[in-house]
């Protein structure tokens, strides 16, 4: 936990500015993003810093993304250069997710809506049919228009979307990928 406030407050004095309100969230994800060229949402942000406490720990890409921010090589180059020990192990093949996630065959029902966000500035409404299917019912600065078909079984939040037979006028179905870079955001409409 020692690393994780050293990276806080390392970012806040190479951002200049203790981050204290939503605005000052917003701030700083810009700037990351100006500056890697990577999205990082206000709200993973209010997280890490205890803004939000919803019991999330922060994820790997995550601490990488902050890291690079400030001129590191990664969150293993951050922690090392401090005299610290990550508690992960690269050798791992993969991570626990640890992000919030939408199961859609255990939480949701016929009808119910989504909104699905990613960078830069697309949004995807989408609403359920069931059997895993999906219709885009409105979309904003996306390939997938309304009418468009898919199936999807699961959401992480932060993490790239993966869709199957997604359905487009009369092309064949196909598969796809949503906020490949900085991963997708969610909400229940």
């Amino acid at each position: 936990m020692d690393n994780i406030k050293n990276l806080i407050s390392e970012t806040e004095k190479a951002f200049r500015r203790n981050l204290l309100t939503p605005v000052d969230f917003e701030a700083l994800s810009d700037n990351v993003l100006m500056r890697l060229n990577v999205y990082l949402s206000k709200t993973t942000l209010m997280r890490l810093w205890g803004y939000i406490n919803d019991g999330v720990s922060p994820s790997k890409t995550t601490l990488n993304i902050l890291s690079r921010y400030l001129g590191y090589d990664g969150w293993v180059d951050f922690v090392t250069r401090h005299g610290g020990v990550t508690d992960t192990d690269d050798d791992t093949p993969s991570n626990p997710v640890l992000s919030r996630r939408l199961s859609v065959a255990d939480e949701l029902v016929v009808g119910d809506r989504l909104r699905l966000v990613w960078h830069p500035e697309r949004v995807c409404d989408i609403e359920y049919l069931g059997d895993m299917r999906f219709l885009v019912i409105g979309s904003v600065n996306t390939r997938l228009r309304e009418g468009d078909t898919f199936e999807m079984n699961m959401v992480i939040e932060g993490e790239p979307l993966y869709i199957d037979n997604l359905c487009q006028a009369n092309n064949p179905p196909i598969a796809y990928v949503c906020g490949k870079i900085s991963g997708v955001m969610f909400e229940r409409l």
